[in-house]
């Protein structure tokens, strides 16, 4: 499989938000910017991986080690396609005019 550029938007909240907050940050790196607003954590930003469903993955099982009470919902663009999860379930793919 080829790595592709994907744009996240997401939500994260969590019972620990200012640990998983840096935990984010670390992920995310120099690509993008995580806010905490209020309890929520959004995320815009570009990643590389080989798909949306992995990248997802990732993060997730990163956030939950810290707090299993953590909830990720994402969007993962890449190719004028969307595919939107919330935690570890894809929700819907959808392509862009």
């Amino acid at each position: 499989m080829s790595v592709k550029i994907y744009k996240l938007k997401a939500q994260v909240s969590s019972n620990n938000p200012n640990s998983v907050l840096q935990l984010v940050k670390r992920f995310v790196g120099g690509k993008g910017e995580v806010v905490l607003k209020g309890e929520l954590i959004e995320v815009n930003a570009e990643l590389e991986g080989e798909s949306a469903k992995d990248l997802n993955r990732s993060l997730l099982s990163e956030m939950r080690k810290i707090e299993k009470k953590t909830r990720l919902r994402a969007e993962w663009t890449s190719n004028n396609i969307t595919e939107k999860f919330f935690d570890y379930v894809s929700k819907s793919v959808k392509e862009s005019e």
